[in-house]
């Protein structure tokens, strides 16, 4: 049975989180309330601890580990911010922190965990939990899963938390979906306004927009979308939690979410991750069903390579 995080879960996981991650801030743009008639609000989490909300959900998985779990030491795996947050988690801690990532992973972004602390085992996109299971076989290292752990969704909620503590009014949000974590706390939390979030993905990795549609959770698709963090198919938590509230997902091209990063990157002088620009991509793309609404957008993650800016990715 699928264990499903609660609000009052959220909310223990702010208080855990709390010494060690950041609140970070919420900006606002004149240019992007003009291009889609709404009042846009942007939650800037490319500016947390590790450069992604990824800090939330695993901080509070790795300091929520009973004594003896961590003396094993952690493994996960993960195209990269999953691994930063838990190589960081871990170091407040104290404790071992082993990522398997895939081949294809930003160089940014094996630097960061390397750069925590952290051991990395490459492997095949695809193969990733069959490597993870195998090292647990071999060194009995205790799981924190990217995104299907109560823990860590409880975690990632924290974020859409604060972001209705810090602005009023707040009827409707737009969530980047890979796993689901960050989009299944959302809506926990949403929940308790009355408001259905919308989950935003890549069209050529478009695995969670069939299975909510179709009700029957798809596999990843094993394409390679620009948004590297949001290839891994929808997770048995997020499925049951937006299937349940009825999550809408809105679908944009690689070319929308490339632009929606030089969009936010030349207007508002934030640097932010095409997996973290996807929120905007759609923001733009469906102006017509946001316009005259007070529209909170997560900016999901910020590491990138600058060089990426003018090579088009």
């Amino acid at each position: 049975m699928t264990v499903v995080p609660t609000f009052a879960d959220v909310t223990k996981a702010a208080r855990r989180i709390a010494p060690h991650v950041h609140r970070t801030p919420v900006f606002t743009s004149a240019y992007l309330n003009e291009l889609s008639g709404a009042e846009i609000f942007l939650k800037a989490e490319n500016l947390q601890k590790i450069g992604a909300f990824k800090a939330r959900g695993a901080v509070n998985a790795v300091v929520g580990l009973s004594n003896s779990d961590a003396a094993r030491g952690v493994i996960t795996h993960s195209s990269g911010n999953h691994g930063q947050a838990i190589a960081f988690a871990c170091a407040i801690r104290g404790i071992h922190a082993t990522v398997v990532m895939p081949d294809h992973a930003p160089k940014v972004k094996v630097d960061a965990v390397r750069g925590y602390g952290a051991d990395i085992v490459f492997c095949p996109q695809s193969e990733r939990e069959k490597k993870l299971q195998s090292l647990v076989e071999t060194h009995d290292y205790s799981i924190v899963h990217p995104f299907d752990d109560p823990a860590v969704v409880a975690g990632q909620g924290t974020a859409t938390l604060e972001f209705f503590e810090q602005v009023a009014g707040i009827d409707t949000m737009i969530v980047p979906i890979g796993g689901g974590g960050l989009l299944s706390g959302a809506a926990i939390v949403a929940a308790e306004h009355k408001i259905v979030p919308f989950g935003a993905e890549p069209e050529i990795v478009d695995d969670a927009y069939r299975s909510l549609r179709d009700g029957i959770r798809y596999p990843a698709t094993g394409e390679v979308s620009v948004g590297d963090g949001l290839l891994t198919g929808i997770g048995e938590i997020a499925f049951a939690v937006l299937s349940q509230a009825g999550t809408p997902i809105l679908r944009v091209s690689e070319a929308e979410i490339l632009e929606a990063m030089r969009m936010l990157a030349e207007r508002t002088k934030l640097v932010v991750e095409p997996s973290g620009a996807v929120g905007v991509a759609a923001l733009v793309r469906y102006a017509a069903r946001f316009s005259g609404r007070r529209v909170g957008v997560i900016l999901s993650g910020g590491n990138i390579e600058l060089s990426r800016f003018s090579d088009g990715c």
